[in-house]
């Protein structure tokens, strides 16, 4: 605070002392930003997932996992939950279909360590890989958006009927949501399939996931 504030304000606090009770008071300094929140980071977020205990996934998660990458990529990718090998790393899509989606970012010239950040609707695993209940959305849907707010990714890619239907707000299923563009807290999503189930199905999927692919690079050389 300027000098000659402090001077001023210290004058009127003796000032109202004299008037109102003969005597000097203490008067506490009250720190510059005192009561002002300080600004969210990924950090405070992680932290805040790992303390997490708003539903019952808490109970046999191993390790939570609250995402990975870099700040302002150009892709933030969102599955629906973290599965066996996420659960015991903390690390998002490190099991096989994560190494398979490795893969489809090579093809389009992204890297986790330089374009992408990386995580899932749900911060833990759902036990036996069974889709997360609406609470369970719900309860970690706060992480989501702070997260996504503090990223500014250029774009988000969903991966999986889940993270799809919760995001753009529908009930249908990932075969009719892919294939355009929709908007998610101000940022343009593109959906596609989970590598997962295309790893099952490859002849009806690995196509339209490649043109989903084509759509993402497409849009990224646009800006």
């Amino acid at each position: 605070m300027n000098s000659k504030v402090e001077r001023f304000n210290r004058l009127l606090d003796l000032s109202m002392d004299y008037l109102e009770d003969g005597v000097r008071r203490e008067h506490r300094e009250i720190e510059a930003g005192a009561g002002i929140r300080k600004e969210d980071s990924l950090t405070t977020i992680e932290a805040e997932i790992a303390a997490c205990s708003k539903c019952r996934l808490c109970e046999n998660r191993n390790k939570t996992v609250p995402g990975k990458g870099v700040l302002n990529p150009k892709v933030m990718i969102i599955g629906e939950g973290p599965g066996a090998e996420e659960d015991k790393t903390g690390i998002p899509f490190v099991g096989r279909a994560g190494q398979y989606m490795d893969k489809w970012m090579d093809a389009i010239d992204l890297k986790r360590d330089k374009d992408l950040f990386i995580g899932n609707i749900v911060k833990c695993r759902p036990p036996g890989n069974r889709d997360p209940h609406p609470d369970e959305i719900e309860a970690c849907r706060g992480y989501l958006e702070r997260q996504i707010k503090i990223l500014k990714p250029s774009l988000i890619m969903t991966v999986g009927r889940i993270a799809a239907q919760e995001l753009i707000g529908s009930s249908s299923g990932i075969g009719r949501l892919r294939g355009r563009m929709y908007d998610y807290m101000g940022i343009p999503l593109i959906p596609t399939y989970h590598p997962s189930g295309v790893l099952r199905n490859p002849e009806n999927y690995r196509k339209p996931v490649w043109e989903d692919l084509k759509a993402v690079r497409k849009f990224l050389d646009s800006l």
